[in-house]
């Protein structure tokens, strides 16, 4: 059963930021989607099991930006 998780991140201000942590978090396992809404900076996640904070927050400053504190 699929899991969906929103986040927030900061930092993003075109396409290309948008693309960069899509490819990141994508990488993460068991992810299998990622929806990025540029303008609010709001993230989607749909994964097979839950995803720890601290590994999409990883994936997000490897991206280079910032997860906002929920």
């Amino acid at each position: 059963m699929a899991v969906t998780s929103t986040y927030t991140v900061k930092g993003m201000t075109c396409s290309h930021c948008v693309n960069a942590v899509t490819e990141e978090i994508s990488a993460l396992p068991g992810v299998s989607g990622v929806q990025v809404d540029l303008g609010s900076g709001g993230v989607t996640v749909t994964s097979e099991a839950p995803l720890g904070d601290d590994a999409v927050r990883a994936a997000v400053d490897e991206a280079g930006y910032e997860l906002a504190d929920a």
